[in-house]
């Protein structure tokens, strides 16, 4: 697996996956990348209650997830992470620790309970 980062200029940083482009900037004009990290766990976690809803046929428009954040006040990181899922009054009882157990499954959230090993150097490339 590959991912190309390049810069296209100004403030922007680029992520090229395949054929799609993800937009970084820190002047508001695209997300951040810290945000873009933060919003893979929500939506990854969305991913996995969208099929889990989908399979069983139960309508998604009034579910949400809602992710709420608490940072430490020395180190300043993120020490804690919340994910509500909101469901509506019809929601299967029988279905809310299931949709629980769904969101779990999440592998950004997996990536993070067991975070992987970076290793960061340069190389040399001749310019065409």
């Amino acid at each position: 697996m590959e991912m190309q980062i390049v810069f296209p200029g100004g403030a922007q940083v680029d992520a090229i996956s395949g054929d799609m482009v993800i937009t970084t900037n820190q002047d508001g004009s695209a997300p951040a990348p810290f945000g873009l990290f933060l919003a893979s766990i929500g939506t990854c976690a969305g991913i996995y209650v969208l099929s889990f809803c989908t399979q069983r046929g139960i309508p998604t428009e009034n579910i949400r997830i809602v992710q709420r954040m608490s940072s430490n006040p020395f180190t300043r990181m993120i020490d804690q992470v919340e994910l509500d899922i909101q469901v509506p009054p019809d929601f299967p009882e029988k279905y809310k620790e299931a949709v629980i157990r769904a969101a779990d499954q999440c592998a950004v959230k997996k990536h993070l309970e067991n975070p992987p090993q970076f290793n960061v150097h340069t190389s040399v490339v001749e310019v065409a």
